[in-house]
């Protein structure tokens, strides 16, 4: 079977099973597990899967860029994000993360003056100044094309600055296994900081996310607070994530 084929058929897997087990499709279809091994990573390489150990997931759909994620599970996100609000205490300093879910969370935020909203995303920053009395602070840096997030040298230089009674953090995978992950490394690295710098750290876990995997990893489970979930999303594995 040429390499081509294999990779159509790695796909065709991909999409029936949810799922590559390279050892697996290695023995079905007579070859190494190194030829399946180097199929994957190619195909990771072009965008079209996400490398696991052992094999490959699909791309999650939060991976998107912003503009397209504006339409991903929608309803769920607006029952994450009025859960989510419902968790800030009054005259806290919260961090909002960039993401279509925290977005929706800056259109339902407290309408008290005494809140302080730090965000990495200009757009959720200005949802926040139109929908609410909050004192918003922006952290600056370079400006992602992909996910409209500000990262790099100097947003860790002013996240280091920062303090935060609570991060409600957007990952585009939420897994028992992995944890929270995202496609964009910067993206992990500026969730991290942020996580340092907050006091509880809740991930929003819209119906969308919990399973995917992404390729960088951003917190194990046992590091953040909870998992905040769509009330509604009857997914089984939710019950092996820590949540509200």
């Amino acid at each position: 079977m040429l390499g081509a084929q294999r990779k159509d058929h790695l796909l065709a897997v991909l999409a029936a099973e949810g799922r590559v087990v390279a050892k697996t499709v290695a023995m079905e279809l007579g070859v190494s597990e190194d030829s399946i091994r180097r199929d994957l990573r190619e195909l990771a390489d072009a965008g079209l899967c996400v490398r696991v150990y052992g094999g490959a997931l699909p791309v999650p759909a939060a991976e998107a860029p912003v503009q397209q994620r504006l339409t991903v599970a929608t309803d769920s996100k607006e029952r994450v994000a009025r859960a989510a609000c419902a968790l800030i205490r009054p005259a806290s300093v919260i961090v909002l993360d960039a993401g279509t879910t925290t977005l929706a969370m800056a259109r339902m935020l407290p309408h008290g003056a005494d809140l302080t909203v730090i965000t990495p995303s200009p757009a959720v920053a200005l949802a926040a100044m139109e929908h609410s009395a909050a004192r918003i602070i922006l952290v600056g840096g370079e400006l992602s094309r992909h996910s409209a997030v500000s990262g790099g040298a100097l947003a860790q230089e002013a996240v280091a600055r920062l303090g935060a009674d609570a991060f409600f953090l957007g990952a585009t995978g939420i897994d028992p296994e992995h944890g929270l992950t995202t496609g964009v490394l910067d993206d992990a690295v500026t969730k991290r900081a942020l996580a340092a710098r907050s006091a509880e750290v809740y991930a929003l876990g819209s119906a969308e996310k919990i399973g995917a995997v992404s390729r960088f990893p951003v917190l194990p489970l046992e590091e953040i607070s909870a998992v905040i979930v769509d009330p509604e999303d009857t997914n089984p594995l939710i019950a092996l994530l820590p949540t509200t």
